[in-house]
């Protein structure tokens, strides 16, 4: 009945179901845990009329014109600059941390100073990540870099991903650089949007095509069974493509030990006021055992008189027990890794896409883009 199966309805699934149905016209079978569609981008109106990301605030920033016009496609959007602030002795100061941000917790000569060096070492606008600033070999600029380090990156990391910022990939730390600059905006891609219906109305535009079948509330493990170099559906066995975009190490039961990853523990609040902070996010480096408050009326202006919270609580992740967020990289997961791609590659229709197939970072637009070009590389 079906020439491919998907497994997971987040965007990496959804994008290759949509591409295969409307393409090329062949049945999709799109097979989903949970008990709804958008993965971690999945997001509902509360009962304060508010629209909530469940799982966190998702912006979509890009660069990419692809990417932004494939989605155009399937919404309009709300342009959004989002703007961070981190909670830094007792004071709010933009993040990534910037120039701005130098001349609010430092005394003006200091701060003055600091921003000569950087500026004529490095170029003003330059994004530079931390660990590098720490070897810059100029003194100031390493009291600085060392500064910086303890205020916000150390305990963030350590509270984020249980690890310190040294032991963490280079991939990962330099997502959120030193900025020398004044512009207090979180990204500077050409687009900074948020679907003007939500995400889960954005996916579910894009899964909605009479070629594609979705069986939600359904674990891969229910309908598929992989052995001896094939693929096996409802016990027979399955010649088609399956596009797989879960945990990879679950998709071979664990064999060589489970990847590691970090989960969220979500916890949302209604307050009885109409704004609680200036911005969408304000992060908490070293206070709290939260790492950030998120505001979503920022995100998405409604007259309502309340608000609505998020704090994340950074924890483990268990298999069962809460979604798997973010790949812990270090050389011995990547290794790991390899092991399980080594056990994929017995599978000639089998094709791993997303974050948790592929063990990589993503960000939402990675993710699309990546499907897209999986989509004509491997399937048209």
């Amino acid at each position: 009945m079906f020439k491919y199966i998907i497994v997971g309805a987040g965007l990496a699934g959804s994008v290759m179901a949509e591409r295969i149905a409307s393409r090329l016209g062949e049945r999709v079978l799109v097979v989903e845990r949970r008990r709804h569609v958008g993965g971690n981008c999945y997001d509902e109106m509360d009962d304060n009329g508010i629209l909530v990301h469940r799982y966190g605030p998702h912006i979509l920033h890009t660069d990419s014109e692809e990417v932004f016009h494939y989605l155009s496609g399937f919404t309009g959007w709300r342009e959004y600059q989002h703007r961070v602030l981190g909670f830094i002795d007792g004071a709010k100061v933009p993040l990534p941390f910037n120039l701005n941000s130098l001349r609010m917790l430092l005394p003006p000569s200091v701060a003055e100073r600091l921003e000569e060096k950087l500026v004529g070492r490095y170029g003003f606008g330059a994004r530079v990540p931390i660990l590098e600033l720490r070897e810059s070999g100029d003194l100031d600029i390493e009291f600085l870099a060392d500064y910086v380090y303890r205020k916000v990156f150390l305990n963030y990391t350590m509270k984020q991903w249980g690890l310190k910022p040294e032991e963490m990939d280079p991939e990962v730390t330099g997502r959120v650089p030193v900025v020398l600059s004044r512009d207090d905006r979180y990204f500077t891609d050409r687009y900074q949007v948020v679907p003007r219906d939500g995400y889960t109305a954005m996916v579910e535009r894009m899964l909605d095509h009479p070629c594609i079948k979705l069986m939600l509330n359904t674990s891969h493990h229910e309908v598929l069974e992989l052995r001896d170099g094939r693929i096996h559906f409802m016990g027979s066995e399955f010649r088609g493509k399956v596009i797989f975009t879960g945990k990879i190490d679950e998709l071979f039961g664990y064999r060589y030990g489970e990847l590691p990853y970090r989960s969220l523990d979500l916890q949302f609040e209604s307050a009885d006021t109409e704004w609680f902070q200036e911005v969408a996010t304000v992060n908490y480096p070293n206070d709290y055992d939260f790492t950030r408050i998120t505001e979503f009326k920022h995100l998405h202006p409604t007259d309502s008189r309340r608000t609505t919270l998020l704090r994340e609580y950074p924890c483990i992740h268990i298999d069962g027990e809460n979604e798997a967020c973010y790949p812990v990289f270090t050389d011995e997961t990547r290794a790991k890794y390899e092991r399980y791609l080594e056990l994929a590659r017995e599978f000639e229709n089998l094709i791993l896409v997303g974050r948790l197939a592929e063990y990589r970072y993503y960000d939402m637009d990675d993710i699309v883009l990546r499907a897209l070009q999986v989509f004509e590389e491997m399937i048209l």
